[in-house]
């Protein structure tokens, strides 16, 4: 069936896009606490940096298989009420939710990591269908306005979810330091505000937009059939993976290149900060808090930059064009993740995050972007669970892989490491530029 032009779907006001993008605020504010606080809290409770990797492994397996399912499952579903996506966003708040407050209580790396895992698994069964409902609610015209929507909601709550370690400790003092095989106090209150935002925002989402019904023929037959097991659904999500558009099959491409990148971020940035640029000994010293308190400052910062930049990003991408435009931003990150190595002084980290908040913009929503108007408009869920293959593919290979790298090549540097995400993001930029083809395309499956 040939993808069409979704231009019958009615134009949304400035107000409905928000209201049905402000329950990605929360979801990111979960995203960025786990990311800026993990690699802390599994060395608070005795990891080795080159353990650290491992210990993000059982959420991206999850992934691989959760991503593709629920999209599945949420383009099948349908209740007169509670519409299509709208389910999924409620359950896995809620269990995201839940997760976040247990998370500051973990006593040992094994109850950690599986809190993480909990919270990676439910956080996408919220997360994905929200990528799915910005192409069900809006009319081709207003797509780009729908994803920049979506990153400027991330923008804001992940920078004030990096933040709130910060602001814990310096205008409510909290303790940042606690004793081997705790929690400092600072991280433990982040994490219960999380789960407030995350909850809260999804059901403003939930109560304040409305779905349409599903139109395509045979709808409720399909649904039917996808309630009677995953058979059916998994030979379907096999013929979608096998049937990619081939501008879909490049852009994955970017993205697996891009998300390394992210993901070594996200392992060792705090820490680098704490160890590298301030001189912190170990987890329990007060100058490594210190560090890993302004690291995580610095991340709240880049997605400041994130949420500002989302604002001009769509004049840039009319006038230079999204293939170009998101060159241009991966390889601004990249130059901020690479010369996190130079900076002298603390409050350089600044200019390094304005260049990785850059490139985040154009990561949440140009991808996406480019992908408009080539998936079939009954099966947006499941190409977009796929789409993200390429997002948990290189979370896994850098969980099994480069804790040995770490180990036995960069010596546990965790500064090194986070250079070595910015040259692959060098490489995306690359691959983005010279084999993304801009204009759209049909997509027969």
């Amino acid at each position: 069936m040939a993808a069409t032009i979704n231009d019958s779907r009615p134009k949304l006001s400035l107000s409905e896009i928000i209201n049905m993008s402000v329950g990605f605020f929360g979801i990111q504010f979960g995203w960025d606490l786990q990311r800026a606080n993990m690699g802390r809290i599994y060395e608070n409770l005795g990891a080795n940096p080159d353990q650290v990797p491992l210990l993000f492994l059982a959420a991206p397996l999850t992934g691989l298989l959760v991503q593709p399912v629920i999209g599945y499952l949420s383009d099948k579903t349908w209740h007169p009420r509670w519409g299509r996506r709208r389910p999924y966003f409620m359950i896995g708040a809620l269990i995201s939710s839940i997760a976040l407050l247990f998370m500051p209580h973990s006593s040992a790396l094994w109850m950690a990591a599986g809190l993480l895992w909990v919270l990676d698994v439910f956080g996408n069964v919220a997360m994905e269908p929200f990528r799915a409902f910005v192409t069900d609610k809006l009319p081709d015209s207003q797509v780009n306005r729908g994803f920049i929507m979506q990153s400027f909601m991330i923008g804001l709550g992940g920078s004030i979810a990096s933040a709130l370690p910060w602001m814990m400790k310096n205008l409510f003092h909290f303790q940042n330091t606690a004793a081997p095989g705790d929690i400092p106090e600072n991280v433990k209150w982040s994490f219960y505000l999380g789960a407030f935002f995350f909850l809260a925002s999804v059901l403003y989402t939930v109560f304040t937009s409305k779905e349409y019904p599903p139109q395509a023929p045979g709808h409720k037959e399909e649904a039917t059939k996808s309630r009677r097991g995953f058979g059916g659904g998994f030979g379907e999500i096999m013929h979608a993976l096998r049937n990619m558009p081939p501008k879909m099959r490049i852009i994955s491409l970017v993205q697996f290149f891009t998300w390394p990148g992210l993901f070594l971020m996200w392992f060792y940035y705090t820490t680098a900060v704490a160890v590298n640029v301030f001189g912190g000994k170990d987890a329990n010293d007060p100058v490594y808090a210190a560090g890993a308190d302004f690291g995580s400052l610095t991340l709240a910062y880049y997605s400041v930059v994130t949420f500002l930049f989302a604002l001009v990003l769509p004049v840039i991408a009319d006038r230079l064009g999204r293939k170009a435009t998101h060159a241009l931003c991966l390889l601004a990150g990249a130059l901020g993740l690479i010369s996190v190595a130079w900076v002298t002084d603390k409050y350089m980290l600044f200019v390094c995050m304005t260049g990785v908040g850059i490139a985040w913009a154009s990561i949440l929503s140009m991808p996406y972007a480019m992908l408009s108007g080539v998936l079939p408009k009954d099966k947006v869920g499941i190409y977009m669970g796929i789409f993200n293959f390429f997002i948990v593919l290189p979370e896994i290979i850098a969980s099994l892989g480069f804790g040995w790298l770490m180990r036995n090549v960069l010596h546990n540097d965790r500064l090194l490491a986070v250079q070595v995400g910015g040259a692959l993001m060098i490489v995306a930029a690359v691959i983005c530029f010279l084999l993304v083809k801009e204009g759209k395309e049909r997509c027969l499956v």
